[in-house]
């Protein structure tokens, strides 16, 4: 009995320790930011792009899902690497930074491998911010429908 409501306990605080997330798959690009080094040019990894598309969000993080976990020799978690993500909103796209936190590698129900990666934002300009908090506030509302195209989980 009391180890049961220990683990209610626990559990409802685990829930209310993080961001609330909102399940909803929209169309992402994935890239690495350019790495500064002196005296030699860019990596053709700077400029390369992987598509995929968002798991879920929430004001601190994003989970995403690609086909690949590395761009060329590059993974995407580990290293505190920063990666440039482009989320598609409906209204438009939205750029931030995030630091991929942890990743899984999944097969879908036909067989196809892919990796849902777990970032960390890091930097979200003002304007964007603004436009993301919003989607995140009012999309997918369980009064009103979700935009043609996206799916929301509430």
């Amino acid at each position: 009995m009391i180890r049961s409501l220990m683990n209610r306990i626990t559990g409802f605080i685990a829930e209310r320790s993080h961001s609330p997330r909102r399940r909803c798959q929209l169309p992402i690009r994935v890239g690495l930011e350019p790495t500064k080094t002196f005296g030699i040019g860019t990596s053709s990894a700077d400029n390369t792009f992987l598509s995929g598309e968002t798991v879920d969000l929430s004001k601190t993080g994003v989970a995403f899902s690609v086909s690949a976990i590395r761009i060329y020799e590059h993974y995407l978690v580990g290293q505190e690497r920063t990666l440039n993500l482009i989320i598609d909103l409906p209204d438009g796209p939205v750029s931030l930074q995030v630091i991929g936190r942890r990743y899984e590698r999944v097969c879908d129900e036909n067989g196809v491998e892919h990796y849902i990666v777990g970032a960390e934002i890091t930097r979200l300009e003002d304007e964007n911010r603004n436009r993301y908090l919003h989607f995140l506030r009012f999309s997918g509302n369980r009064r009103g429908s979700a935009s043609a195209g996206v799916e929301v989980q509430g």
